[in-house]
């Protein structure tokens, strides 16, 4: 089993950054696929991006350019950079690390964040 906690949400302006982090019980992000996923209220979860064990990044379009994915596996923690936060980015985030062996997927509690003035 393995444990994800997110952190760093919060309330921003429009135009503002935020740094999210996932904070995994043990060292996963060797060998999983880190992900981050939002779910805006009456909307369904969707992906954000994702990064693979050797450093593979890919991205919503609507939030490339914007939002970098990262992870440090000696701290098991991977980040979520997001600059120039719009309205429409309001939403749970959650983190997910997935086993491309079908060893498991494992979610985070998820952290709020809001962008408005």
């Amino acid at each position: 089993q393995v444990q994800l906690v997110e952190s760093g949400g919060g309330l921003v302006q429009p135009g503002g950054s935020l740094r999210l982090s996932c904070a995994a019980s043990r060292s996963i992000f060797d060998s999983y696929i880190m992900g981050w996923y939002r779910q805006a209220p009456g909307k369904q979860r969707e992906l954000v991006a994702t990064i693979t064990m050797r450093g593979k990044t890919n991205y919503a379009d609507s939030v490339k350019g914007r939002f970098t994915i990262s992870s440090n596996n000696a701290k098991n923690t991977g980040y979520l950079h997001m600059n120039n936060l719009r309205p429409a980015d309001t939403a749970v985030y959650y983190c997910n690390a997935d086993s491309p062996n079908g060893l498991g997927s494992y979610w985070g509690q998820g952290t709020q964040v809001t962008v408005s003035t």
